[in-house]
């Protein structure tokens, strides 16, 4: 492979529940619904705006109403998880490794730059990221293959040359529909949940298996 594409949220830092528990909290608390955590967790993917429209149907809020219930949202769980914000195990060894090997790296991820930015300026890895595709810079979320085959475009990679980091079924969907191969992390999903997809190369719980170890060997 000549590229590695990451996901962010589940892949690179382990923030799932928090934005679970952000979107609980403006569901019940601000919108009046009536949804355990375990109804809201499975909507966890895609846009904001998509999430929204997904749990209360495409007429309950304007564009701008959506808009502000997303950076609600977000300012909600960066406050949340700030104290816990950091890369999974293994992982600033692996960006520094493929760094000084001379791999391009990218982003490709449903976040808005808001929440991109708060992770990578916070822990100081931009440096490492060539190209960042946000939810702002496409049209179709995953698992549609724009968000992968712009970041693969950004580097100058051709699809087939790039590996992606997912953590999310829709994510290594995504991943498929670009011709890519992907390596799951299994912080959010488990291993039986990717069964219909033949891309995948290797799951690991984070950066720290042997298998991802090796990526950069055969890269």
């Amino acid at each position: 492979m000549q590229a590695f594409l990451f996901d962010l949220n589940g892949t690179m830092i382990h923030d799932m529940d928090y934005h679970t528990n952000a979107w609980h909290h403006i569901f019940n608390h601000e919108l009046g619904g009536h949804f355990t955590r375990e109804e809201v967790k499975p909507q966890m993917y895609g846009k904001n705006q998509e999430v929204l429209v997904r749990v209360f149907g495409p007429d309950r809020f304007t564009e701008a109403e959506m808009d502000e219930l997303a950076l609600r949202k977000e300012q909600r769980y960066q406050e949340d998880f700030r104290p816990h914000l950091a890369l999974l195990p293994g992982l600033a060894e692996f960006l520094e490794r493929a760094h000084q090997h001379g791999i391009p790296m990218a982003i490709g991820s449903a976040a808005i730059p808001f929440n991109i930015n708060f992770v990578l300026d916070t822990l100081g890895i931009r440096h490492y990221f060539r190209a960042i595709v946000s939810a702002d810079d496409v049209t179709r979320s995953k698992p549609h293959p724009e968000t992968f085959l712009k970041a693969a475009d950004q580097l100058g990679v051709a699809p087939a040359d790039c590996l992606v980091f997912e953590d999310v079924p829709k994510g290594a969907e995504a991943a498929l529909n670009a011709g890519m191969k992907a390596v799951i992390l299994t912080t959010t999903h488990e291993q039986q949940e990717f069964t219909h997809l033949p891309n995948i190369l290797h799951f690991a719980p984070d950066f720290r298996a042997e298998a991802i170890k090796r990526i950069i060997a055969n890269a």
